[in-house]
């Protein structure tokens, strides 16, 4: 078999469909070949639903790919499931960002949440999403126990001092235009007002090898705002390389798993398992070395 014949389907050649590229960074070019099904300019940023012959539909903002029909798991899975089998409680969930509804399915698998809050600014994504990619969301979007508000997180974490929240998750694009906030020391600490004591809050926090600088700056401000967090990382195909995410509580030690809820996520999750987070938390020498 030669080596063209093992890389999957052929590119399609059809008047409509073309190269979308990601600079990423600006030394490097990454794209998907495909037509697009959907494209607008919000108030906030450029959306584009594209649809690809490998990863099917695929979501865009600001021409920075976000997530993938085929391959939105690894990332969702990553990001959700290690706070939400070791929180003692994940009661009350609080998601920032997440407008294609992938980190709302899988914190609603579980019955022990009684609601989540999640809080988007830009409505035109979740409308998007849910009309040209609804298997993403599923059907947490009509679940009685998701909250929804269209706000500028950055405004209403400031804001609010609800009833502390169990789990915080920080699903935001990368730290430009309208999630720019989102990465700062400020906007931490006012999550981490949010936070139960004994809470737990996950971020994503960027390719270590492409944006290590950014990575290295979010670990250590989530450090100095609660103490103590702990990267760890996944591959997801749609970004082409290693991608992170970064667990932190005052308390609570990412490797004290719930053995039930871990055997409830196993039934379903696809990337995830006991195995996976173990080996996430594990990382490569040179990043141990950076961040001691």
């Amino acid at each position: 078999m030669s080596r063209s014949d093992e890389r999957g389907p052929k590119r399609t050649e059809n008047p409509s469909h073309r190269w979308f590229d990601e600079v990423f960074p600006e030394t490097v070019r990454c794209g998907l070949w495909g037509r697009c099904v959907h494209e607008e300019q919000t108030p906030y940023q450029k959306i584009q639903i594209i649809e690809n012959e490998i990863f099917g539909r695929t979501l865009l903002l600001d021409g920075l790919y976000m997530s993938s029909e085929a391959d939105d798991f690894y990332y969702h899975e990553m990001l959700v499931h290690p706070a939400l089998v070791t929180a003692p409680r994940i009661r009350r969930v609080l998601v920032i960002g997440g407008g294609d509804g992938g980190a709302i399915r899988e914190v609603l698998r579980y019955p022990e949440v009684d609601e989540v809050v999640m809080v988007e600014i830009d409505a035109r994504v979740v409308e998007a999403c849910r009309r040209y990619m609804p298997a993403v969301g599923g059907p947490a979007w009509e679940d009685p126990r998701l909250r929804l508000i269209f706000a500028d997180a950055v405004e209403w974490v400031r804001q609010k001092d609800p009833e502390p929240f169990d789990v915080i998750f920080l699903d935001g694009s990368d730290p430009v235009g309208p999630a720019k906030g989102l990465f700062g020391a400020a906007f931490y600490r006012d999550c981490a007002r949010l936070l139960a004591p004994d809470g737990v809050l996950t971020a994503q926090s960027e390719a270590p090898f492409f944006m290590r600088a950014v990575f290295s700056e979010i670990v250590r401000t989530l450090r100095q705002v609660f103490g103590r967090a702990h990267p760890y990382l996944g591959g997801v195909p749609l970004y082409g390389t290693v991608w992170s995410w970064t667990y932190a509580s005052r308390r609570v030690d990412p490797m004290a798993i719930d053995d039930a809820r871990m055997a409830h996520a196993e039934r379903f999750t696809r990337c995830y398992d006991r195995e996976v987070h173990r080996a996430a938390f594990v990382l490569p020498a040179e990043l141990r070395r950076e961040l001691a």
